[in-house]
């Protein structure tokens, strides 16, 4: 098989270089040849990277992990994760991590040393059951975690080894905005306070909704990434990006990150840091 990047390549972070902003705020996966810095969706031409049956075989197993999620966590969870913990089929996220066109395109983008789907970390991102919601702007570690030490997220900020991350729908799915090119730079100050969620509590779905897609708008040049099912999205951690969620729009995408020795290295020496 042969495979194409159907948005782009993942833009090293060492090149220092950004393609133009688009008027439009969509990122369609099927967009060939545009590059978008810091975001990488690959696919086989024209029905996606996954195998229709190993798509089939993953929404079986997702749609019972839903099940348990929910039962565990409650009809608003956003995921279950890892998928090891949860009593569902194991076989298809196997089959998944041992995917040989898939390997081939991360090691190809990124390096042979470069893995994903260990089913200790990996997760899938689910719909909300019962009203629209959406998480903060943010960029992972950074503003998820209070005591993370400052240097040590700048010390990772551009290294290709640190930061990659992974959503694989099995249906089709833009509940994610990214702000592409942001994996390069520090926070510009037209960006200070967007971090801050809406507040949604007493709203009604249409109006939690419009809020929430308001909020996904008010991000300067932010952009709206489009996948289909069977799409791979490789992306860093390390921008700004947010997900957007409503009921009526089913989800299962694999969420995980790319790791590597100087990944797991990284996060062991992020947890002795903390005081």
């Amino acid at each position: 098989m042969n495979v194409r990047p159907i948005i782009g390549v993942l833009t090293h972070p060492s090149d220092g270089a950004y393609a133009p902003q688009s008027e439009d705020r969509r990122v369609p996966s099927t967009t060939s040849g545009a590059t978008t810095h810091g975001i990488s969706v690959l696919g086989i031409a024209h029905r996606g990277i996954l195998p229709g049956s190993l798509i089939e075989d993953l929404r079986r197993v997702t749609d019972r992990g839903r099940e348990l999620a929910r039962e565990r966590q409650g009809a608003q969870t956003q995921r279950f994760q890892p998928v090891a913990s949860f009593d569902v089929d194991q076989q298809p996220f196997i089959d998944y991590g041992e995917l040989a066109v898939l390997n081939d395109a991360i090691h190809r983008t990124l390096s042979p040393r470069h893995w994903h789907a260990d089913r200790t970390k990996l997760g899938v991102l689910l719909e909300p059951a019962e009203a629209p919601w959406c998480t903060n702007w943010h960029r992972d570690w950074l503003h998820h975690d209070a005591n993370l030490d400052r240097a040590l997220w700048d010390k990772g900020f551009r290294d290709i080894n640190i930061f990659n991350q992974v959503n694989c729908a099995l249906y089709e799915d833009s509940s994610t905005w990214v702000v592409p090119g942001s994996h390069l730079r520090d926070d510009l100050p037209r960006e200070h306070g967007k971090g801050t969620p809406p507040d949604l509590k007493g709203l009604s779905n249409p109006d939690r909704e419009r809020v929430g897609l308001e909020y996904c708008l008010g991000m300067p040049d932010a952009m709206q990434l489009h996948l289909n099912a069977g799409d791979f999205a490789l992306y860093r951690a390390s921008m700004w990006h947010i997900g957007n969620y409503v009921p009526y729009r089913k989800r299962a995408t694999l969420h995980d990150h790319i790791d590597t020795p100087e990944f797991i290295a990284w996060r062991d020496e992020a947890r002795k840091k903390r005081p």
